[in-house]
């Protein structure tokens, strides 16, 4: 397996202006936000990205999908992850499964998702073979009806937001988050996401864990790997 390249750092400090606009900042950054502002900037700018990602088409996802599973096939090359986690999509989120289901096609790969087992609590991964049963679980999405627990090599995170240090805008609910403190072995974590997404920073916190590697349909996210380890 390869390592990837150290991430970028970014504080507020480093944008220039400390305006709100295109950068998507409030007026006053600095470093002196509470909790709670950092918390309400962070609702408002999901409830932004969500609402942009609804206007996209059905064309405008599925292409972003291929651009993505493209970059994802690179990826596995040079890491050749035993297990890797994906999402079920939802809520416009850049569909990967056909991805996956091609993957096992071609590799010796076993496919697993992420399962809410309850509220507030690290994610479980269980494993998944396309074409077995699903039952509805957590938030309505499909996972599968028997539960094979195995830890991801890799795992393909679905984001609203994210920075330049990798940090990641989820929905606000923390399972990734509470998911990467608990296992036992830290897998590499891919955010997958669109590039309208970017922002200057989301004032990370120290619950806030970075990801490894950010991929949009933009063409110059593709990782580079570098020495194998």
């Amino acid at each position: 397996m390869a390592i990837l390249r150290p991430r970028n750092t970014v504080t507020p400090e480093d944008e220039e202006g400390g305006n709100s606009g295109a950068t998507g900042l409030p007026a006053a950054i600095g470093t002196s936000m509470t909790g709670s502002e950092v918390t309400a900037w962070r609702r408002e700018k999901r409830a932004e990205l969500l609402a942009m990602r609804e206007r996209l088409s059905s064309h405008e996802r599925d292409s972003a999908a291929k651009i993505i599973g493209r970059k994802l096939d690179h990826l596995y090359a040079s890491l050749t992850p035993a297990t890797i986690g994906l999402y079920w999509p939802i809520k416009h989120e850049p569909g990967l499964l056909s991805w996956g289901r091609a993957l096992t096609r071609s590799a010796d790969v076993r496919l697993c998702l992420p399962v809410v087992v309850a509220p507030r609590s690290p994610l479980e991964y269980w494993r998944w073979v396309p074409g077995d049963s699903m039952q509805t679980g957590f938030w309505n999405i499909p996972r599968p009806a028997h539960r094979d627990v195995v830890v991801p090599d890799l795992i393909l995170a679905p984001l609203v937001g994210f920075d330049r240090a990798n940090y990641r805008l989820g929905y606000g609910g923390g399972y990734f988050d509470r998911t990467l403190a608990v296992l036992p072995k830290r897998p590499v974590v891919v955010g997958i996401g669109y590039a309208f997404s970017a922002l200057p920073t989301i004032f990370p916190q120290p619950h806030d864990v970075a990801l490894d590697v950010i991929l949009t349909e933009q063409p110059d996210d593709t990782p580079q790997p570098e020495q194998p380890v």
